[in-house]
């Protein structure tokens, strides 16, 4: 055990949206003026690199995630995001429309008001940061609750953010379990939005919450079953290789962009597996706080029960497969008959790849896209007019050609069909859901010129 944290209950939800509603009605941030919000965002920013550290060993420790992707993808990226929002709240403009030569109408944007963050175990640090960044930006008040198996290194940055100069009641921090913290948040009829990010199964339930209490905003960032599309003509298969097994098995395979289905050409399946075989050798597993290591335990011991639980339904082990000290699962790849097999089709969130055997580019869009997922997909061909018009049929939120990735702060990332709803993270258009639209139209008329009939 790490350290006991509160279990928080409805109760404790109802105190937090109360002060969250406090703040954000007095007007000390969400009537302050961009600038003066971004100079004390840009202050957390740098707090947040001054502890980069202990929020790396904290993360590691709590979720299992190695040091290494900890200090290196993790920790950069969630400064980067608050930095990156911040830059942007002064340079964000409303509209004007000119309907008539007598009439002017402005479109502002307002904040939402009180937000509900419900985080993913996964990324607890870049998932906080994709939401607070904007949500903060735009002024908003926020209530998070994190995911009860790692909620420390959430609480330390909630304490930085406040020696930032937060204002108090500006992001509240609710500790517990899904029933019972998530929920009430969920059904809360003072809280004006909820932002989620986690299980299909689970994010669907906001719907249902919302449409039972006060028809709150929903955003829903869900699952994925993501294809890797490697073609007869793609160039340097041992590059391909090395994206594809980062693609699978980063993270341990915790994550809903990974490439759990290898969709390959027959003509290139067998020496690229021969490459992915070697670039599997280089992911040590162990102590995920060795620097050397990329490759930790699973989350809990309810995750590995499930991720295993998999592995007995597996027909046909190409590489890896074991388990050990009920934490471990290797980096495993199998080779499955068709799209329909089980593992093809359910999220799995562990290091499983499915290797599917195409023969033409039609074929493997049909298979890409025989999920009820849509989140990521990637691309590997040397024809560009192939990649395009396999890109603009993929139905995916993010589609990368010739890498594995997620785009970046720049680009909006979310996801199609059952792998998201309402809007996007990242980029500008993150602030979009954190934000009310309103229109205030003038009428410029002379009333000395006016009649009535």
């Amino acid at each position: 055990m790490i350290a006991n944290i509160a279990s928080c209950d409805a109760r404790d939800v109802d105190f937090a949206v109360a002060k969250a509603r406090e703040a954000f009605d007095d007007g000390k941030w969400s009537a302050l003026h961009p600038t003066e919000r971004k100079g004390t965002l840009i202050r957390f920013a740098k707090l947040l690199t001054h502890n980069r550290r202990e929020l790396a060993v904290l993360e590691s420790i709590e979720s299992g995630k190695t040091i290494y992707d900890c200090e290196n993808v993790d920790i950069p990226e969630t400064i980067n995001t608050i930095k990156w929002h911040a830059e942007l709240i002064d340079k964000i403009y409303d509209r004007v429309s000119l309907p008539s030569e007598n009439h002017l109408a402005m479109i502002v944007r307002k904040p939402i008001g009180v937000v509900g963050l419900i985080l993913p175990w996964n990324f607890p640090l870049l998932m906080l940061a994709w939401k607070i960044g904007p949500a903060l930006a735009s002024g908003c008040s926020i209530v998070v609750k994190p995911a009860e198996q790692t909620s420390l290194s959430i609480l330390r940055v909630a304490a930085l953010a406040t020696e930032a100069g937060l204002p108090r009641g500006m992001l509240n921090v609710v500790t517990g379990s899904g029933a019972e913290a998530g929920e009430p948040i969920g059904r809360h009829m003072d809280i004006d939005m909820v932002s989620f990010a986690g299980s299909t199964v689970t994010g669907k339930k906001f719907l249902g919450y919302s449409a039972e209490s006060n028809a709150k905003e929903v955003v829903l960032e869900m699952g994925g079953k993501n294809p890797a599309i490697v073609m007869d003509d793609a160039d340097n298969l041992d590059y391909i290789a090395a994206q594809v097994v980062n693609g699978a098995f980063w993270n341990m395979g915790e994550n809903c962009s990974v490439s759990s289905r290898l969709i390959v050409h027959k003509s290139v399946k067998d020496e690229l597996l021969k490459h992915i075989e070697s670039h599997m050798r280089q992911w040590n597993t162990g102590n995920p706080l060795d620097p050397e290591n990329r490759f930790g335990p699973l989350v809990s011991k309810e995750h590995y029960d499930r991720v295993s639980g998999y592995l007995d339904k597996i027909d046909s082990v190409l590489y890896g497969g074991g388990t050990s000290h009920n934490a471990f699962v290797e980096a495993t790849v199998v080779e499955i008959p068709s799209n329909d097999h089980i593992l093809a089709q359910e999220e799995i969130f562990g290091p499983v790849l499915s290797v599917i055997e195409i023969t033409s580019l039609d074929q493997a869009v049909q298979i890409a896209n025989d999920t009820h997922f849509g989140l990521c997909a990637s691309l590997f061909t040397s024809n560009a007019r192939n990649a395009l018009r396999a890109a603009r049929k993929i139905k995916a939120g993010t589609v990368t050609v010739n890498s594995f990735g997620e785009g970046d702060i720049t680009t909006p990332f979310g996801g199609f069909k059952q792998s998201g709803f309402g809007g996007r993270d990242n980029s500008i258009l993150a602030h979009d859901q954190y934000t009310q639209v309103k229109t205030i139209w003038l009428d410029l008329t002379d009333s000395q010129d006016q009649s009535i009939d």
